[in-house]
């Protein structure tokens, strides 16, 4: 345990940074995973809106540092890909 004023403060700012980071995470898996589900059911309009509700979540992890940049853009490529290959019923 630290003993220092300093880095317990430390401990705690880092303790609270998990906390949020591992909600936005969280909220990113659930975005992702309604546009998944939505591509399962072959409903493309139903995908398509996911996509737009997932896309700014995931824009927002890569600002707050939680993923990186290239994989934001790669998870908002194939799921854009996959919509697009969706045939329509």
């Amino acid at each position: 345990m630290a003993n220092i004023a300093s880095a317990r403060k430390r401990i705690r700012q880092t303790l609270k940074r998990t906390e949020r980071n591992k909600a936005r995470k969280s909220r990113v898996r659930t975005f992702v995973k309604k546009v998944e589900e939505a591509l399962l059911a072959g409903n493309k309009e139903g995908a398509v809106e996911a996509l737009r509700h997932a896309q700014p979540e995931l824009q927002r992890a890569c600002t707050k540092g939680i993923m990186h940049k290239n994989t934001v853009a790669r998870k908002i490529s194939r799921l854009a890909g996959k919509i697009k290959n969706l045939k329509t019923a």
